[in-house]
Order: structure tokens, then C-alpha cells, then sequence
């Protein structure tokens, strides 16, 4: 794990976008396609405004989302709704978006799909929860265990109590194994959650099972 400060969130926001505009510029240098997976939340936004905005072949990129509500896209709490508003812009209008809900499955059955669809990503773009969760990865969840063990596929069914919907999420398998991983937290609140992680089991914290080789971004 490495630890990049920055002064204040704007600062954090162009520092990151800079990080991952650099990593898609490797990936796509040594690849023909490249799979990014982000998480949604109002974090991430002012971070794809900017990297919407990169001069890079963004027909060659996928993107989806780290995690999904089993929600339409619709839904004012869909992931893929600001996404889509806020990164698939201007020059990056040309990547691919991969959605994960559909109308006619139920959220196993979109699981089940996506992991025919998706094997692994290359990039990934989290964030973390004071309760120590990212993607949909709730330390309290029904279907955590499936989420963490390491032969989990690519995609797990989650049912956090304390969320009204079924979660999509990419399993600790796949994040943990991408190449390229970054992680956006802000405020000492969760700078002290991810130094608890650190010495938790991963079902306590699961963002644990995911920081081998990331590249963690802190603002105040």
C-alpha cells in the first residue's frame, strides 16, 4: 500500500484523475482493451470530471461500476446514473459502459451474467465506508464470506441490513487482482478506519482484502 496526501479535496481530486489518466495511458500501451471499474458516490465525481477529459483512445476503454443498487439506472441511487453524467463526457463519451441491472433478472441472475461478461478488470477507482466496506464488500452483509473467499467469481450477490436493495458487486478476488488500483478517502475519520483495517481480519473489514499494491489518496 502506498499513501499519497494531498492538501485539500480539489487538489485530491486533479492528483487522482492525473494517477489514473497515467495508468490508462500504461495499460493501454501494452493492451488493446482496458476494464476500469469505479466507484460511485458523490467522492468520485469531481475526480471523473476531470478525467473525462484526458486525451487518451477511449474506444479502447470499458467502464463499469466497482458496485451497483439492484436499482434501474433510472433510480436517483443508481451508480451507473452519475457515471454516466459525470465520467462517459466529452472525450471519454467514446468508452463503453457496461451496465448491471436488468429489468427481467433478479439480482442472482445478473450476477450469474455478468460473470460470463467480465473475468477480471485492469484499473480499479474505491472508495471506503468508516465502517472499513468498499464496493458493496459490508462487513455485516448476507453473502460476505462468498464476497471474500478466494475463489469467489468475478461477481457476488450482497445484502447489507442496513440497505434497503441487493448489491452487484466485483468480489475481493477480482478487485484485489487488478493492475492498477487506486483508493479515495477524505476526512480523519476514514484516514483512522483504514489504520484499523490494517490490523482487522478482512470479514471485519474487507477493504483489508483489496490493499495489496494500492495506491491510497487522503484529503482532510
Amino acid at each position: 500500500m502506498h499513501k499519497t496526501d494531498y492538501a485539500n479535496r480539489d487538489e485530491a481530486a486533479k492528483g487522482i484523475a492525473a494517477a489514473m489518466e497515467a495508468d490508462l495511458k500504461t495499460l493501454l500501451g501494452s493492451q488493446d482493451q482496458v476494464t476500469v471499474a469505479v466507484a460511485g458516490g458523490t467522492t468520485p465525481a469531481p475526480i471523473f470530471d476531470i478525467l473525462a477529459q484526458a486525451d487518451l483512445d477511449w474506444d479502447r476503454v470499458t467502464i463499469m461500476a466497482s458496485d451497483e443498487r439492484w436499482v434501474p439506472e433510472t433510480h436517483d441511487r443508481s451508480n451507473a446514473q452519475m457515471i454516466r453524467a459525470r465520467l462517459l463526457t466529452g472525450p471519454a463519451a467514446k468508452a463503453r459502459f457496461l451496465p448491471f441491472h436488468q429489468d427481467d433478472l433478479t439480482p442472482d441472475e445478473g450476477a450469474a451474467a455478468l460473470c460470463k461478461t467480465v473475468s477480471s478488470v485492469d484499473m480499479i477507482l474505491l472508495g471506503m465506508g468508516t465502517d472499513m466496506h468498499t464496493a458493496s464488500l459490508f462487513p455485516d452483509a448476507v453473502g460476505i464470506d462468498a464476497g471474500l473467499a478466494p475463489d469467489a467469481p468475478s461477481f457476488v450477490v450482497m445484502h447489507p441490513p442496513s440497505q434497503p436493495e441487493a448489491r452487484i458487486s466485483l468480489s475481493a478476488r477480482v478487485l484485489n487482482a487488478a493492475a492498477c488500483k487506486h483508493l479515495a478517502i477524505y476526512g480523519q475519520d476514514k484516514a483512522e478506519a483504514l489504520a484499523k483495517a490494517q490490523t482487522c481480519d478482512a470479514k471485519e473489514a474487507p477493504i483489508a482484502a483489496v490493499l495489496t499494491d494500492m495506491t491510497v489518496h487522503w484529503a482532510p
